[in-house]
């Protein structure tokens, strides 16, 4: 009786665990909030919107912009800010990133929840020799100017072009250039295995699209091909930069450390002989990121693991240099409207949010990825439709999950006292 009591117990919470995960999804997008154009609105607008209305819960800011970390306070939103490249030498001193985080930093934490703290922006690419050379004690220097303060919860990395890789086709022959390898990529994930951060990487299969795989890097039906080392087969040229990167990792030693994806994205307008860049593709693209984003499909080397998703961008930006393409990777117009749907916008919210007013709004500063950079396109070449997330805004998930929780636990013990 008494063994039948607790395998009744047993059953009874082994199925109200399976309840609780089918009804309480996994919600969580990241974009990137770029500001170079003259017509966005203003920053708290900005925050109140994606608070409000989108189910976006994390943004990544292309500099350490004050209005912007004044908007996000008390919203809820993660933000991950951006050392300029130019200031990571002075930052391996420890009284000098003491006083960044103090200027920087302790003003508005934990106000604003600050997630990570990028350490530049694809040094590796695009960073000088003194850069390079200083961006893991820089980091190192950083992370205990964030602990002595307290602060310690704030992890920090640096985000990576796939410039970095010298293979990448098959994934599983994913290796680091070498100098880069050893000298300054073993070290950092070594300071992010030891911190518990992340390796921040910005894989675009927008760069390495040709006529021929358009369907394999649009997530489209295709063949496919076998990893003849692995024998994993690829529908999708995501998976496969990601597991070359993963690939690299381990290599080195670090196949545990979390990848993070700080940037992808796909644009919806573009010159006319850009035939590949239209809303219908750019949906196709960010749709699938969202879902990638909202599971634990994984890839082909890391089944089962979800990753951080930062997609690229959360506005059309109409003063980037470069083609029209790079101002057209936005997920939403100035007034707020979307370009396509792919359901980030919560199940009850307006398709526009507050009004914004264009021109006398526009906030400046730096933005947008050098990843995403027209001159970058050809050189960086990192060799299905979009299905509808009907989740609502993380905010009210996180309500209907604790009333889920509760109500649940209730049920739970009022079986528990009836054996």
């Amino acid at each position: 009786m008494e063994l039948s009591k607790r395998l009744s117990t047993f059953h009874l919470l082994l199925l109200l665990s399976t309840f609780l995960q089918i009804v309480l999804p996994v919600c969580s997008i990241g974009v990137n909030y770029g500001t170079t154009a003259d017509n966005l609105p203003s920053p708290k607008e900005v925050a109140q919107f994606l608070k409000e209305s989108t189910i976006i819960d994390k943004i990544k800011i292309f500099d350490m912009n004050s209005e912007i970390m004044k908007a996000f306070a008390n919203t809820g939103i993660y933000v991950t800010i951006t050392v300029p490249n130019g200031d990571i030498p002075s930052l391996t001193d420890s009284n000098k990133a003491g006083k960044w985080v103090q200027d920087k930093i302790k003003p508005y934490y934990p106000d604003t929840k600050i997630r990570y703290i990028a350490v530049g922006n694809e040094i590796l690419h695009w960073g000088t020799k003194e850069q390079i050379d200083n961006v893991v004690p820089a980091m190192k220097t950083l992370h205990g100017a964030l602990e002595k303060e307290g602060m310690s919860k704030i992890k920090v990395t640096t985000p990576h072009s796939l410039g970095i890789l010298a293979s990448s086709d098959p994934p599983s022959s994913g290796a680091f250039r070498t100098g880069w390898d050893v000298g300054i990529i073993k070290p950092m994930l070594e300071f992010l295995n030891q911190t518990q951060s992340g390796f921040m990487v910005n894989p675009y299969p927008y760069f390495g699209y040709s006529p021929g795989n358009d369907s394999y890097a649009l997530f489209r039906p295709n063949p496919g091909f076998l990893d003849p080392k692995t024998g994993k087969k690829y529908d999708n040229m995501f998976d496969g930069l990601m597991d070359a990167v993963y690939s690299a990792m381990k290599k080195l030693g670090y196949g545990d450390v979390p990848i993070i994806v700080g940037e992808t994205g796909w644009p919806s307008l573009g010159e006319p002989w850009l035939k590949w860049v239209n809303a219908d593709n750019a949906k196709s693209y960010n749709g699938e990121m969202i879902k990638k984003s909202t599971s634990n499909d994984g890839t082909p080397l890391m089944p089962g693991k979800s990753f951080e998703i930062y997609i690229f961008a959360l506005f059309n930006e109409n003063q980037k240099p470069g083609s029209l393409a790079e101002r057209n990777f936005g997920l939403f117009k100035p007034d707020f409207t979307e370009v396509y749907d792919i359901g980030v916008m919560n199940g009850t919210a307006p398709k526009q949010g507050p009004g914004a007013s264009p021109s006398s709004r526009s906030i400046g500063g730096s933005s947008g990825s050098s990843s995403s950079d027209s001159d970058k396109s050809s050189g960086d070449s990192q060799s299905g439709s979009s299905g509808q997330i009907s989740y609502g805004r993380s905010g009210s998930l996180e309500k209907v999950s604790h009333a889920v929780v509760a109500v649940g636990f209730i049920l739970a013990t009022f079986f528990v006292l009836l054996l």
